[in-house]
């Protein structure tokens, strides 16, 4: 990508700061045959078979407590005022304390320079909506805690796209806002969210070496925050509302303009279209892909509190994981179902990182009112201003790179 590309994005930029905004079954519940290794830390080698042979089921497992985490501190500087929960005044810290343990298998421990020496010379982007930012800052935090601190770095902020570079090993760690995955364009002066068009995003992705998409929250926003409206309160406490490059008023599909439709069938709609792309244009032998499944929020405390009578409609005050069980707490999402739907009927399916239960249990994550992006009147009313839906860095997604990195590198 030119600076040309990012110019005609800077604006938007400087003016928001965006907010919120499985192929089948068996890939779902995939099982990975694992090499054994140890480490001079015991559980943090690398994933092993047992003795029995064994396969690991990297996504069923339970959190533990693990003393030696957080893996960086909130001091890395590209992590956004929304994430970083403890710079802005959240007192409890154990929520940084637990460690993603598989059920019957190790996983490697996280390393910066292991990983920028295996994907050296190469790029890696994430694409989708602002829980793959929040993402994309954890990997860049979770490399450079692994790097000496004079290594030298590059940044290039824009939206839709940023890009972060680890200049002495020539690997590019890139963020490309694209939150439906298809295309939106305008069209005789209205925001027409085409469902079968994906060429114009796909541009920006083509010849990267490592992908992982995402998508799932903003197919369920309407009205007022259909496609979005970001609400950015900067540091000397001035708010922009801003219409930015994703909201539309009409959806088309098969060449006719629909002013809504059902959301589960648009979501697959859209989803099949990128799909389609990945089977025409993806070669295997160059490009690893993975799709992110879909992260949960925890607006209901009646989904971990069963049986109890609450009042509240957020996750503020939680600071403890929910225990494991056979079950998914609260109603599993739509969004998964279709996720699985289309990811089971692709040539070339990407790895799911599914993410959604062990996410799920994590009530205690969210930035809740520890926000930067939130006034002092808003911090006093968490059920109307609490963010359950992003994830405070340094914290879970974090174990989303982890197992990111387990499987780019050792399955």
């Amino acid at each position: 990508m030119g600076m040309a590309f990012f110019s005609r994005f800077t604006f938007t930029a400087l003016l928001c700061l965006l907010t919120l905004q499985l192929q089948s079954c068996l890939i779902s519940s995939v099982v990975l045959v694992l090499k054994h290794h140890h480490n001079q830390k015991g559980h943090y080698g690398r994933p092993m078979i047992q003795t029995n042979q064994s396969s690991c089921s990297l996504f069923t497992g339970s959190w533990v407590r693990d003393e030696s985490y957080p893996l960086y501190q909130y001091s890395c500087p590209i992590i956004d005022p929304e994430f970083n929960c403890q710079m802005y005044g959240r007192p409890d810290t154990d929520y940084l304390k637990y460690r993603w343990q598989p059920s019957n298998c190790q996983i490697p421990r996280f390393n910066g320079g292991e990983f920028v020496m295996r994907m050296r010379g190469k790029s890696v982007m994430f694409v989708g909506d602002s829980l793959g930012r929040n993402q994309w800052e954890s990997l860049i935090c979770m490399i450079s805690a692994g790097l000496p601190p004079s290594s030298p770095t590059q940044i290039l902020r824009g939206d839709p796209l940023s890009i972060f570079k680890f200049l002495e090993y020539g690997v590019t760690v890139s963020f490309y806002r694209a939150p439906y995955l298809v295309d939106i364009d305008s069209v005789e002066g209205k925001r027409v969210l085409k469902l079968d068009e994906i060429r114009g995003n796909a541009n920006a992705w083509s010849g990267v070496d490592v992908l992982s998409f995402n998508t799932g929250h903003w197919w369920t926003h309407k009205g007022s925050l259909q496609g979005y409206l970001s609400i950015f309160k900067s540091r000397n406490t001035v708010i922009l509302l801003c219409y930015v490059l994703f909201r539309w008023d009409f959806m088309e599909a098969g060449g006719s303009l629909y002013q809504d439709m059902d959301r589960s069938v648009a979501m697959e709609r859209g989803l099949r279209t990128w799909a389609k792309w990945v089977d025409t244009n993806i070669d295997n032998r160059r490009t690893r892909v993975f799709f992110q499944g879909f992260s949960p929020t925890h607006y209901n405390p009646s989904e971990w509190n069963a049986g109890a009578i609450t009042t509240t409609k957020s996750c503020y005050g939680e600071t403890s994981p929910m225990m494991a069980s056979s079950g998914y707490p609260g109603i599993y999402p739509d969004q998964m179902k279709v996720l699985q739907t289309v990811l089971g009927s692709m040539n070339k399916p990407p790895f799911l990182l599914d993410i959604t239960w062990l996410s799920a249990m994590r009530k205690d994550a969210h930035p809740s009112i520890y926000s930067g992006d939130l006034s002092n009147e808003q911090r006093a009313n968490p059920d109307h201003s609490a963010d359950c839906s992003h994830w405070c860095l340094p914290g879970l997604p974090d174990t989303w790179n982890q197992l990111f990195y387990t499987a780019l590198f050792f399955i």
